[in-house]
This record gives C-alpha cells, structure tokens and sequence, in this order.
C-alpha cells in the first residue's frame, strides 16, 4: 500500500484487523532520529491510521515545515 493510499483510508470503513495497535509498538529512544522513524513506520505499517485500545485512530499532518516543537514553542509563549 502506498503512502497516499494509507493517508485515504476512511476510519470508519477500515478493516481493522489490518490495523496495528499502537501499545505495542515499541521505539529504542537510543537510535538516531531516521532509525526511530523508519522503527515506527515498520512497527505500526500505517502512520496514518492505527488502534488505540478499540478506538480507530485516523491522524493527518500538515502541509508545512514548521515542528510540533515550534508549535508548542509558540503555544506557550503565549500562556
């Protein structure tokens, strides 16, 4: 499946025995930043679309270069 067709699955249609629950994905804090993310793809196969407990969980990034971290950088310099 590719990214886009992964980005496009509905939540409420999914199958979810094709979906991986997050709780057992597990990330080695010590490896770079590239090996965590490629470990995370591998484990939960859709980054887009996952379980959380019974809850289907359907995520979507932005179209920009700004972080989560600037984000929450900017969120509370404003608090």
């Amino acid at each position: 499946m590719t990214l886009k067709e992964m980005r496009n699955i509905d939540p409420r249609t999914v199958d979810r025995s094709t979906l991986v629950q997050r709780s057992t994905v597990k990330i080695d804090s010590k490896k770079s930043k590239q090996e965590r993310i490629r470990d995370y793809i591998g484990q939960i196969k859709n980054p887009y679309c996952y379980l959380d407990g019974k809850t289907v969980v359907k995520i979507s990034f932005a179209e920009t270069k700004r972080t989560i971290e600037d984000c929450m950088h900017s969120y509370l310099s404003g608090v």
